[in-house]
């Protein structure tokens, strides 16, 4: 090979590496373009974190009353319904406090029944007293008219006087009691008396413990945590399981705070769950910001006044709201890791979340009244009826 085919041959070597450099530079610099282009027009418009978990409410299923535990229908991963009896304790004792508290009121109402009476009877007697005061009062006039002719004797004036001080003492005594007795029941009834209401209101407490003896599901949700077993003697407040709403579940995402300059509540947000993969993509909405940094309610806060200081970015959670319908189609679980990316083009919205509607559980107390009140209906109505005569 000559020198001159060496010095073509090297010629085209560089020739070649030029162009590849060039071509090389020019899918880079087409590459930083492409990414310039798509962060201005696209991807600074959005927040993005894997740090990011969901949550949910952790409902937890509490004895109200001590008892022992009869029956359990419910079981950890077993979907319930709000209502449905979960546990049921040994109705024994609050059976007989129930019999206790609508006997007690029964005989409140006729004892104050009794008390009416009493009024009337004190009444007639006063009524009775006034007749016999005059009567007494007429004779002492018409023995002392006489005395001046000597018809009547002295004893026999002084015995009229005396009958009628006798007679007003008498009558004073029964006016006396009967404001003793009015004073028990003026201004009631053998219905809305205090005695009769303080009755009342046991039998309206023994109804919402015997009512304590059923424990419902107070949502729809999975059971958790199951601790309950059959025969166990359970203490007042001791937790039996736990009941999670899966259709109501959220996700806190958090994020730096160098990030949340522009997020807003209200803003769309879409979720991708390690558990289906990028398959499935939730849409949700920033449903607020949290009150503090992880660190600031930590059970041992950072002292960063003491010391040697190094500055550590703090991260905010993020509470995005997700849809229910998709939650249905494909339920996640508490503490399941996901990525949130949230869009924060639009920053009209709040920055802090208006006040939410909690859910009304009180169905089961409410049930609790009804079937008090008509308890109470029937032993009013009872005992408010005359008693037949012996």
């Amino acid at each position: 090979m000559t020198d001159t085919d060496t010095a073509g041959s090297g010629h085209a070597r560089n020739k070649l590496r030029r162009r590849g450099l060039t071509a090389l530079a020019f899918v880079v610099v087409a590459g930083v373009v492409g990414w310039a282009l798509y962060w201005f027009l696209d991807a600074r418009f959005y927040e993005t974190t894997n740090d990011a978990y969901v949550a949910g409410d952790l409902v937890a299923i509490t004895s109200r009353e001590p008892a022992t535990v009869l029956a359990i229908h419910a079981d950890d991963t077993q979907s319930v319904h709000r209502g449905q009896v979960l546990v049921e304790l040994d109705p024994a004792r609050a059976q007989v406090a129930m019999r206790a508290a609508e006997a007690d009121l029964a005989a409140t109402v006729r004892r104050v029944r009794a008390q009416f009476s009493k009024v009337d009877q004190f009444s007639a007697q006063i009524a009775a007293g006034r007749v016999q005061l005059a009567q007494a009062q007429e004779d002492y006039r018409r023995r002392k008219a006489s005395a001046e002719g000597g018809a009547v004797s002295a004893e026999e004036i002084r015995h009229a006087r005396d009958a009628a001080t006798t007679a007003r003492a008498a009558l004073l005594a029964t006016e006396s009691l009967r404001k003793q007795a009015l004073s028990l029941v003026e201004g009631t009834s053998d219905t809305n008396n205090p005695d009769v209401l303080a009755a009342i209101a046991k039998v309206h407490d023994a109804a919402i413990t015997l009512s304590h003896m059923h424990l419902r599901a107070p949502v729809d949700g999975v059971v958790a945590k199951r601790a309950v077993q059959i025969g166990q003697q359970v203490p007042a407040g001791a937790p039996l399981m736990a009941v999670v709403p899966l259709t109501r579940v959220w996700v806190d995402a958090n994020f730096k705070e160098g990030q949340l300059k522009d997020v807003r509540v209200g803003q769309p947000a879409t979720i991708v769950a390690d558990m289906y993969g990028s398959s499935v993509t939730y849409r949700g909405r920033v449903a607020g910001l949290g009150a503090g940094t992880g660190a600031a309610f930590a059970l041992l806060p950072a002292q960063n006044a003491s010391g040697n200081w190094i500055k550590i970015v703090q991260r905010l959670p993020v509470r995005v709201a997700l849809d229910t319908a998709q939650l249905r189609d494909h339920p996640l679980r508490v503490g399941l890791s996901v990525t949130v990316s949230i869009d924060i083009r639009d920053t009209t919205g709040p920055l802090m979340s208006p006040a939410s509607l909690t859910t009304d559980t009180r169905a089961e107390v409410r049930d609790a009244e009804t079937q008090a009140e008509r308890t109470i209906a029937r032993i009013l109505g009872q005992n408010n009826e005359a008693a037949p005569p012996p």
